[in-house]
């Protein structure tokens, strides 16, 4: 998850943020031969994806300050998936997908290997730890008396999560989501309002009570996302993972789908669409406005914003669009939203843990480090308190100190159920280190998933009763699996046989969407 990329804002350096760094600079000038001009040396710094057309960027984000702070350490930008060298090879070459691990292997072991790895996918990190490519950094933080209570919890537990238990990465920054609701909705129907640390099953009943109207007046419970419509196999999915259940074997040879879980899920799931508690991809559509007095309105077809829904699954950077909204409601002739936000809801028995976190600048010191010490320094430095400083300014991240993360100037709301929750043992399908192995050997179990989809869909518009499609998935899936065992990249003719119906079905647009997004191979027969 990133989705998170394309929120990201470019932002200059100016005098006023250098001025916030002179104690900082003080400091490392104080220790003598940290900046002696007769010890220069450089720091490669390794990322998963980059080129030099945007290179001046990455060194906006990461580096130009330490750079400023220590004048005799240089930088190198070393991408594991150069972008510019990508976009020249030919069609068939850039539809392949690439193995990232492999990449990343390459420039952290190879004749000049980089010093510090910054990796954008928590589960990639567990892959580097399992293969003994990142330093533990927990002698180092002891050493230097780093104090990790000061960072928020599920930042310090998503990370040790990946480690069995240590450190082998920081982040300044995360991203969170919330559940989200509409407090005059619920004032007006007479329903108390969500609360923290709620089950999906307390969730779903307060949809039920807070659905009304009919047609264009209908008023929806909930959305499992805050773009709208949640009848897509994606949304599913991230609803269903904390759970870690399972499509395929761990070799990936035999269907785990038929089962009763699996049942309850999509059961669940259709019939509040049918219910007509959640809406489908039919009711994201309105009518746009015509004439004179026509005005763009950004905000128009998301159900949550516009007072079509009561509660909503968002991530922080929703906070921007309601206040964006608020601030412009006069001119876009809209009422205010009046709102707050809980913990995201849990599944029974996994109290306390909510998926729906993102840890996307993960800094460790790569194991064959030429440069170690300079390379922890770095990483310090980017998760100090001065760095901190600069980075809660986002409006689209939190940070991960936690003296950082406040309400934001003039307005109120429930800051820390952004930070409650527990990581989830797995935030998507088949996340694990061996399931990430599994795929790189057998790319074509994307189809599995896809498979996932097209009955998911059939399920949706009622066409299939759920236990149908999930035992056909298991029959028809089980054929795929022989087939990716045979043939496990190439091109496998007829994979979605008997699976098709009359009204079509297939891998949503928008995961389709997301996926590309992500840089996820979306593979079609």
């Amino acid at each position: 998850m990133n989705k998170q990329a394309g929120k990201t804002r470019k932002w200059v350096l100016t005098g006023m943020t250098l001025s916030l760094l002179i104690p900082t600079l003080a400091a490392c000038n104080s220790g003598g031969s940290a900046n002696d001009p007769d010890n220069r040396r450089t720091l490669r710094i390794g990322t998963m994806y980059g080129s030099k057309s945007d290179e001046s960027w990455f060194r906006q984000q990461f580096t130009d300050m330490f750079e400023f702070t220590h004048s005799n350490i240089d930088i190198e930008v070393v991408p594991a998936i150069d972008y510019s060298e990508m976009q020249f090879e030919d069609q068939s070459k850039q539809q392949e997908p690439v193995d990232q691990m492999a990449k990343l292997k390459a420039i952290m072991t190879g004749s000049n290997p980089v010093d510090v790895m910054i990796i954008n996918d928590i589960s990639m990190l567990g892959q580097l730890v399992n293969e003994n490519l990142l330093k533990q950094l927990d002698p180092m933080l002891k050493e230097d008396k780093m104090d990790l209570t000061e960072f928020v919890p599920t930042v310090i537990d998503g990370i040790k999560e990946q480690g069995d238990g240590f450190l082998y990465a920081l982040t300044p920054t995360f991203q969170s989501s919330a559940l989200y609701y509409n407090k005059k909705l619920f004032t007006a129907r007479g329903v108390e309002f969500p609360q923290d640390g709620m089950s999906w099953d307390d969730v779903f009943n307060l949809a039920k009570r807070m659905k009304s109207g009919e047609g264009k007046d209908s008023v929806f419970g909930f959305t499992f996302n805050q773009w709208g419509a949640g009848d897509n196999f994606w949304d599913f999915q991230n609803f269903a993972a904390p759970l870690q259940l399972r499509m395929y074997d761990d070799k990936g040879e035999t269907m785990t789908v038929n089962t009763p879980q699996w049942q309850t899920l999509w059961e669940t799931v259709a019939q509040l669409k049918k219910d007509r508690v959640t809406p489908s991809q039919d009711d994201m559509n309105y009518e746009q406005p015509q004439g004179e007095d026509y005005r763009y309105n950004p905000f128009q077809g998301q159900l949550f914003l516009t007072g079509k829904s009561a509660m909503t699954i968002g991530d922080y950077g929703l906070i921007n669009q309601i206040q964006q909204m608020n601030d412009n409601s006069e001119k876009l002739k809209m009422e205010k939203l009046d709102w707050d936000v809980v913990t995201i809801p849990f599944h029974i028995g996994m109290e306390g843990f909510g998926g729906n976190i993102s840890l996307s600048q993960l800094a460790g010191v790569n194991a064959n480090a030429a440069n170690t010490d300079d390379a922890w320094e770095f990483i310090k430095f980017m998760n100090g308190k001065e760095w901190a400083k600069l980075k809660s300014r986002s409006t689209y991240e939190l940070s991960a100190r936690k003296e950082f993360v406040k309400v934001r100037d003039g307005m109120s709301y429930n800051i820390d159920a952004f930070t409650k929750m527990k990581p989830s043992p797995s935030q998507y399908f088949h996340s694990s280190i061996k399931d990430q192995e599994l795929l790189r050997e057998k790319p074509n179990l994307n189809l599995i998933n896809e498979m996932g989809s097209m009955l998911f869909m059939q399920v949706m518009q009622g066409n299939k009763s759920a236990k149908d499609a999930l035992a056909l998935w298991q029959e028809k899936g089980n054929d795929l699996l022989q087939k990716i065992k045979n043939n496990p990249k190439g091109n496998i003719d007829d994979a979605f046989n008997g699976i098709q119906d009359n009204n079509g079905g297939g891998i949503s647009p928008e995961k389709r969407a997301l996926m590309e997004a992500a840089g996820e191979a979306v593979i079609v027969n």
